[in-house]
């Protein structure tokens, strides 16, 4: 049976598995169950890692040859595929059955796999029942409004931290589900001498101070259609450490609410309807921040700063206007 995140710890320190698939559209998640399972994979000897990403070309021959080969290094290795979407043909289908059976594969090599949420019919195919009968899979799903104050809490114990309920509702109501946001404030806060427990003015006056803006001010522009506030925003996040990420995150959380504007502060309800209305599809964004979270992580060629800005800057476009990029304006002024 699949594992929740809060789940794995525990798994990990009862035996580490020889298959790891993670799935879920969570980033921090995702990216912190991968990191468990890589920390207990080095306590066991696997200091090497081979990356393989798939993509449309995807070669399953580099898998299978990488897997028989013995590192000149290591005596135990990971192998780390991500596979967007969990979308890839019958041969890598095949393949990772192959695994599973026992194969391909080496107990000397550990698979990880990553991947966006699975749907219904992917997590019923016969690829992803071998590998849940042979190793360990974590489903990750996006947290309910409910879920999210008890998640902060948690993280901000792990950090010291108590809040007042006032302000712990005041900072889960911030992030509105965005758990790279929400992560981010929570480093904010720990590097603050507050008294505790944090009231929720002293939480405010804090987060204000820390930050000029933020990844929603960001996002609130570009679907606004205010172009030129959008680039100045740009040019003070991109100062911050993690703040690419943390506005990945926040991006791809409005744009999957598109349609869903209930609960949200009437304004910004009022924003997203109307740039539903006139914007770029919600699908080709999301394709576009995938792309764009990849050259950030060094997995792609390209400027992510750089796309992003031209991502936003095109969601800000008004029927008609093609808005200067703010690298170009600042090219132009040297």
């Amino acid at each position: 049976m699949p594992l929740r995140p809060d789940q794995l710890g525990a798994a990990l320190q009862q035996s580490l598995q020889g298959i790891y698939l993670i799935s879920g559209d969570e980033t921090l998640l995702v990216q912190e169950a991968c990191d468990a399972v890589l920390q207990k994979a080095r306590e066991q000897g696997f200091t090497e890692r081979s990356i393989h990403h798939v993509e449309t070309g995807f070669k399953w021959h580099d898998v299978t040859h990488d897997a028989a080969s013995m590192s000149l290094f290591a005596e135990r290795k990971v192998l780390d595929l991500r596979i967007p979407a969990g979308k890839f043909d019958k041969e890598g289908g095949q393949v990772l059955r192959d695994w599973a059976d026992g194969s391909v594969g080496n107990p000397d090599t550990l698979l990880l796999i990553r991947t966006e949420r699975l749907q219904p019919r992917q997590r019923s195919s016969a690829w992803f029942k071998a590998l849940e009968g042979a190793g360990t899979v974590v489903l990750i799903w996006p947290l309910a409004p409910r879920e999210l104050p008890p998640w902060l809490e948690k993280r901000l114990q792990a950090k010291g931290l108590t809040l007042e309920p006032q302000a712990l509702q005041a900072l889960a109501e911030r992030v509105e589900g965005n758990l790279l946001a929400a992560a981010q404030e929570v480093e904010k806060l720990a590097l603050q001498n507050l008294a505790q427990p944090v009231s929720q003015e002293a939480l405010l006056s804090c987060l204000e101070d820390t930050s000029r803006f933020n990844s929603f001010d960001l996002i609130d522009a570009a679907m606004a259609g205010q172009g030129s506030r959008v680039s100045k925003i740009l040019s003070v996040l991109r100062e911050e450490k993690g703040a690419l990420f943390a506005v990945l995150g926040a991006l791809t959380s409005q744009l999957r609410r598109l349609g869903e504007t209930r609960g949200l502060p009437p304004a910004r309800a009022r924003t997203m309807e109307a740039f539903a209305r006139r914007g770029p599809s919600a699908k080709a964004l999301l394709a576009e921040c995938a792309v764009l979270d990849q050259q950030g992580k060094g997995q792609r060629l390209g400027d992510a700063w750089l796309g992003l800005e031209q991502l936003l800057l095109s969601m800000a476009q008004q029927p008609g206007q093609r808005p200067p990029s703010y690298y170009q304006r600042k090219l132009k002024g040297r």
